[in-house]
Order: structure tokens, then C-alpha cells, then sequence
């Protein structure tokens, strides 16, 4: 494929992969930015996570000025459509008549040119009418915030029923927003002041966590892969949520870990610093693709002390039975605590996660198994839910006698908590994410 001649027309094709492919867009952009150049890229990547992140009031607001109803129009029309709308109505620098008029033209070049009336019209419309826009109806309460934050509406009532209407809405702003980039200092090889310092000399916008120690947050950096401190090791990439999740295991150096679900490695890496690269971390992931990106990350790190194994954590391997003093077990799970960073999360089918919990028991189930007497296992998510969460946990703890809830202390205004806690982005300023510290009994 040829590299796209212009950010929107990119922009169309990461949406169409989105959309007849099942890509997420996180993995369906790099190749589509290649060919970019740094602005070019910045605005070809805010289309599409603006497109994603307010796809449903987009499609309110074009069902006002177009004759056919959105979900009507061909692909790619729609998308078309809303990529211009975005623009009119999001983005500030870009000009009304320069988001109609390349509308206009990726119709054209997208083989619609019968449709670039069409185009014109109704982006034209919008323009016009942007600061006196049909209100979103109030009426319905489930209804009125699915469409202002474009979640849906079987999400926005699960919300409703655990935070209420102030803190659901906080939330679905806040999954909207565009989070910072969280960069943990690698401890091993530097420190907090001179891991800032060379990240600002290097360009990046960088400053240090408000409460998370050895944590830096970045904005503006771009293709952080390509900055100096992170080729020589001295970050990596891990929302403060899951380096919270490592620490609840309370390491020390010459423990051993197992990271049972472990890719793409953060808390692998996490443990291993927090020991000093002292002990061994066996990563284990069913993927053996995604652990040769273990092992690179480690190298890169200079961490020495994890090794990676291929396993499905459902199955019993009976040689690490009794042998770990720690058992991290970061289940796979809906991922509802991160929309903010994967925003087409939230258009998940919510039949598809029905059957999450049966396999979150098995893998914790079979993972606790590997937990020596007297040892540590923690439990976690991404997501928000309780039935993958604290239900998992209340299951697997009734069934399993020898097993309890541990209190342990978090970093800043977080502080003790009785073996388990939920964090939210509106609350806390991380990802979404349940942690949960259980002991086995030493008899």
C-alpha cells in the first residue's frame, strides 16, 4: 500500500480497517503514519480517536442535517462525514471551509464522488449551525449521556448503578479526555531527576507523577520509541494502575515470581526493579510472539533476572506447584478501565463479556496453586465491573480456605486498603483497575 497522501485520507483508512476488520485503533494507525510527518501524523491520530471517542454525538448531529439516517449511508460515507464533522466541531485550528473541502475530496478519491453534494451540504450546515446546535434530549437520563459521550447505552446504565449520575458523568468525560503518557523510571540504571531532566533535553514535555514515586508524566513526546533515554533502558511505558498492581505484592530482592499473564511484561518489569534484579520473574504468556517482546523489553531494561515461558494459565504445571513466593495474576477482562487509551473498547458487544468471569476463576483458581505456603497472590484487572472483580475474588476466596484478603499500603492519598481496591480515571487519574492481595496460609 502507498503511503496516504494527506492525515485525513489516512485517518479514513484506520477507521475502515476499524470498521470491516475488527482493528482496533490503536493497531491499525502505525502503518497508516509512516508516511506522515510529525503534524501530519499528530492530526491524522487526533481524527481517529476523535471520530472513536465521540462517534455516537457525531452521528446525532449529522442525523439532523443529512436527509438519510447515518446508519444508512454506504461505507465509506459515514465515515467521511465524520471525520469533517469532528473537525467543524472539535478542532479549533482547522478551519470550517478546509474540513468541508477535503471531505469533499476523500469522497472523490474514495470512488463517492457522486455523493461529494452530499458531503458539501451537510458539513456546510453543520459549520453554519455549529454554535446553536440541536440540544440532546434531557428526557431520557440513560439515553441523553450515551449520546453527549458516546458510550453505550447498556454501559452508561451499568455506570448509573455503581457511581450515580454525578460520578458516571465524570467518567465518561474523562474517557474522552487524552491521558498523559506514564513513563516508570527504570531504577536500575537512573534516577527520577535525571531521567527529567534528559527527557526534556530530549524535547519531551515531562514532570514527576503528583503521588506515584519514580513515575514521570509525558506529554507531547511523539514516537516515544524513538527518544534516546528510552533506547538506553531508562523507562518504560505502565500506567500507574498497573505498577500499583506489582507493588501490592510488596517484592524484595531474591523473591521469586510468577507473572501468569504476563505481556506485555510492565509488571514483569516492575517486580524485577522492585528487587533489584535480584531473584527470578518467569513471565508466562500462551503467545510465544508476545514474549519475545518480554524478552526484548527486558534486555533493553538490562534486567537479567526474568526468564518467559509459554503457558496457558488455565492448565496446571505441576514442576512450579508450591514455588513461587509471589503470583501476579493480571487477568485478561473486558478492558473497561481503559476506554480513555482504547476507545473502541466501549463499543464492545456486552454478550462477549458474560463469559469473562468463568475464565478470570479458572486462571486465578489454577494460578494459586503455584503460591507456596505462606506466600502472596494478587489478583487484577483493567476493567470496572464487579462481576469480573470483587466477585472473582469473593468466589475464589470460598472455595479456597487456605487463601485470604491481605490489607496493604498504596502510594499517596491511596494509602491502606483492606485487600482490595478499585481505582477510577476520574478519581484517581489512572486506568481503571481492581487490585486485590490475598496470603495463603504458611500451614
Amino acid at each position: 500500500m502507498t503511503a496516504p497522501a494527506s492525515p485525513r485520507e489516512a485517518a479514513l483508512r484506520t477507521l475502515a480497517a476499524c470498521r470491516t476488520r475488527g482493528a482496533w485503533a490503536d493497531a491499525a494507525l502505525p502503518s497508516q503514519l509512516s508516511g506522515l510527518s510529525g503534524p501530519d501524523a499528530a492530526l491524522c491520530s487526533r481524527i481517529v480517536y476523535g471520530v472513536t471517542q465521540n462517534r455516537m454525538l457525531l452521528d446525532f448531529y449529522l442525523a439532523a442535517y443529512c436527509s438519510q439516517k447515518p446508519d444508512h449511508l454506504q461505507p465509506p460515507l459515514l465515515d467521511i462525514l465524520r471525520i469533517g464533522a469532528y473537525q467543524i466541531l472539535f478542532l479549533d485550528k482547522v478551519p470550517d471551509s478546509a474540513a468541508v473541502n477535503t471531505s469533499v475530496e476523500l469522497a472523490k478519491k474514495a470512488g463517492r464522488g457522486q455523493a461529494s453534494g452530499l458531503v458539501n451540504a451537510v458539513l456546510r450546515k453543520i459549520a453554519q449551525n455549529k454554535e446553536h446546535l440541536p440540544p440532546v434530549p434531557q428526557r431520557d437520563e440513560v439515553q441523553c449521556l450515551s449520546i453527549c459521550y458516546s458510550h453505550p447505552k447498556w454501559l452508561v446504565k451499568r455506570l448509573l448503578a455503581l457511581l450515580g449520575r454525578e460520578g458516571t458523568e465524570a467518567l465518561l468525560a474523562v474517557h474522552n479526555s487524552q491521558p498523559p503518557a506514564a513513563a516508570q523510571v527504570n531504577t536500575l540504571k537512573t534516577g527520577g531527576e535525571a531521567l527529567l531532566e534528559s527527557l526534556r533535553a530530549a524535547g519531551a514535555a515531562a514532570e514527576p507523577h503528583p503521588w506515584l514515586p519514580d513515575c514521570l508524566l509525558l506529554t507531547g513526546a511523539g514516537n516515544l520509541e524513538r527518544l534516546e533515554p528510552f533506547r538506553a533502558g531508562a523507562f518504560y511505558i505502565q500506567d500507574p494502575a498497573a505498577r500499583l498492581a506489582a507493588l501490592a505484592a510488596d517484592l524484595s530482592p531474591g523473591c521469586r515470581v510468577l507473572d501468569v499473564c504476563a505481556a506485555p511484561g510492565g509488571k514483569s518489569f516492575a517486580a524485577a526493579i522492585a528487587m533489584g534484579d535480584k531473584g527470578q520473574v518467569l513471565a508466562c504468556d500462551l503467545h510465544e510472539n508476545k514474549l519475545k517482546r518480554i524478552r526484548e523489553g527486558a534486555a533493553r531494561l538490562g534486567i537479567s533476572c526474568i526468564e518467559t515461558a509459554a503457558a496457558d494459565g488455565r492448565v496446571m504445571h505441576e514442576a512450579w506447584r508450591d514455588g513461587f513466593d509471589a503470583v501476579l495474576v493480571d487477568a485478561p477482562c473486558s478492558g473497561l478501565g481503559i476506554i480513555r487509551k482504547k476507545p473502541d473498547i466501549r463499543y464492545k458487544r456486552p454478550d462477549d463479556l458474560f463469559t469473562l468471569p468463568v475464565a478470570q476463576s479458572a486462571i486465578l483458581a489454577n494460578a494459586s496453586g503455584y503460591v507456596r505456603p505462606g506466600g502472596t497472590l494478587v489478583y487484577s484487572t483493567c476493567t470496572l465491573l464487579p462481576e469480573e472483580n470483587q466477585q472473582v475474588t469473593d468466589t475464589f476466596l470460598a472455595e479456597h480456605p487456605d487463601f485470604s484478603r491481605e490489607s496493604f499500603v498504596l502510594p499517596g492519598p491511596l494509602g491502606k486498603t483492606e485487600g482490595q481496591i478499585t481505582l477510577w480515571p476520574h478519581c484517581h487519574g489512572t486506568d481503571g483497575f481492581y487490585i486485590c492481595r490475598m496470603r495463603r496460609r504458611a500451614t
